[in-house]
């Protein structure tokens, strides 16, 4: 365990750093973040002894370092400084190898095989046993910076400090590297501080972060508690949006540019709508931003083109993502760049119309064959039928994406209200229907002009997505109704 308590330290009389304190259990990674000159290095070297501490006490295993000695505290404790100065050409081998000097009775005099599996472990680890007999200057900086942390895993301390241990290397080895040393921790109580750039590596593989700021502790806990937007932006003077990893409880920072581009946005009217007989398209001028529960490129993200395809009710492939991977690539669509959506309608069936001068657009195609009533659905052990309410709610504003989420919920409210209208029952319960068991849903915003922080009922451009949805999807129900 290493516990940091009231130090202050640096190069001069005037300390760089200035009472930080903090603790890292064993098997916890902790990372140092914070911009440049804002005494990160500073803080790691007075850890490690380079520097002295002004104030302040550093205990490791509840023992102050400045009574271990020097060998002593190199068994306890290995450092992976930021710059690295070659002042022999070493193998590879060599360099790593001297990772086991601490523990050396006579510089390598009593070389075991406890010491060959050390080197020859840490090579593996970090991917540079295939360079074990090149030369350090011959290797990329990457290669080289494997091989530094290589030896620092050799020297088998309890607490490794890093100096952006990732500089120099490509993501796949930032993830190798990161992967690696995460597991030691898990497995081998290995206690890690080290210095990030990359907060969202550092969000990612981290524990705990610590917050520089002109030598002072700005934060410290967990990274939800660290990485916040305004905090960012007071320590790093940067425009940021924080938003959630898609597979752990971990936040992702992104960085959003000062300059203004007007050039990425367009405004979209209904002159943008083709129907063909396959298909209804939509296709902006330039990307919108969506969430949608779409067959092909759901969730959320920026997209240009909307596809709602008309297939036949028994449509089924095994591999349907690839079915309709082919089906855009041969009519000269873009993958990445589309959304689509399936309904067994004909694509002349959809409703699409304008409201409030163009402010929301609403496209509607109703199959209600399939009807279902959701407080019922339990009742039933189906396999879902295309069929399909498809509603697509497109904006000429901005919307935050609460109101994304609002805006959903609000043009759910309003299907389902026109469900009841037009009396559509749930064949199997004879209860008012909800929806189909495929429905599907899109909210498109040009992002344009002020932000709308709302989309519910009582706002204005909730106002206008219940009705429009609720309009469209009527007269999308009478259709159905004449061509059954």
């Amino acid at each position: 365990m290493l516990k940091v308590e009231h130090i202050s330290g640096g190069y001069g009389a005037t300390p760089i750093i200035k009472d930080v304190s903090f603790t890292v259990p064993k098997g916890k990674i902790l990372g140092i973040l914070g911009p440049n000159g804002s005494g990160k290095s500073t803080l790691l070297k007075v850890i490690s002894g380079v520097l002295p501490a002004s104030a302040g006490r550093i205990l490791l295993d509840d023992k102050e370092i400045n009574t271990y000695s020097t060998k002593e505290l190199a068994k306890k404790m290995a450092v992976l400084p930021q710059l690295h100065a070659n002042a022999f050409s070493n193998s590879v081998r060599d360099a790593v190898s001297l990772g086991r000097y601490p523990h050396q009775s006579s510089f390598f005099a009593s070389w075991s095989e406890q010491d060959e599996q050390a080197v020859q472990t840490a090579m593996m680890q970090t991917g540079v046993q295939q360079y074990e007999h090149a030369y350090l200057e011959y290797l990329s900086g990457g290669e080289q910076q494997r091989t530094f942390i290589a030896q620092a895993l050799a020297q088998c301390a309890g607490l490794l400090l890093l100096d952006e241990p990732t500089n120099h290397l490509d993501i796949a080895h930032q993830q190798q590297i990161l992967d690696m040393i995460r597991k030691e921790a898990l497995e081998c109580e290995l206690t890690v501080v080290s210095v990030f750039h990359d907060m969202n590596l550092a969000s990612l593989y981290c524990d705990e972060l610590l917050l520089m700021d002109k030598g002072q502790v700005k934060a410290f806990g967990k990274p939800h508690e660290v990485l916040l937007e305004t905090q960012i932006a007071g320590v790093y003077g940067a425009r940021v949006a924080t938003y959630a990893h898609p597979e752990l409880p971990k936040p992702q920072v992104t960085q959003l540019p000062k300059l203004k581009q007007e050039n990425l946005f367009a405004a979209v009217t209904m002159e943008h709508f083709t129907i063909t007989d396959n298909f209804v398209q939509f296709q902006a001028d330039a990307p919108l931003k969506v969430i949608s529960s779409a067959v092909y490129n759901a969730g959320m993200g920026w997209y240009t083109t909307f596809i709602n395809r008309t297939v036949e009710p028994t449509y089924y492939y095994e591999n349907m993502k690839e079915e309709l991977l082919s089906f855009l690539t041969a009519r000269g669509f873009v993958p990445t760049n589309t959304v689509m959506m399936l309904t067994a309608l004909e694509a002349q069936n959809a409703v699409i119309e304008s409201y409030a001068d163009g402010l929301v657009i609403v496209a509607v195609t109703a199959g209600v064959g399939n009807a279902v009533d959701v407080t019922r659905a339990f009742e039933q052990d189906e396999q879902p039928h295309i069929g399909t309410i498809n509603t697509w709610v497109i904006i000429n504003g901005k919307l935050s994406d609460e109101a994304f989420y609002q805006a959903m919920i609000t043009a759910t409210e309003a299907k389902t209200k026109a469900l009841a209208e037009e009396n559509i029952r749930d064949a199997r319960t004879g209860t008012i229907a909800t929806g189909t068991s495929t429905d599907s849903l899109l909210i498109a915003a040009t992002q344009i002009g002020d932000e709308m922080p709302y989309a519910g009922p009582v706002t204005t451009i909730g106002k206008w997505i219940g009705r429009g949805v609720f309009e469209a999807t009527s007269k999308a129900i009478a259709k159905y109704k004449m061509e059954g």
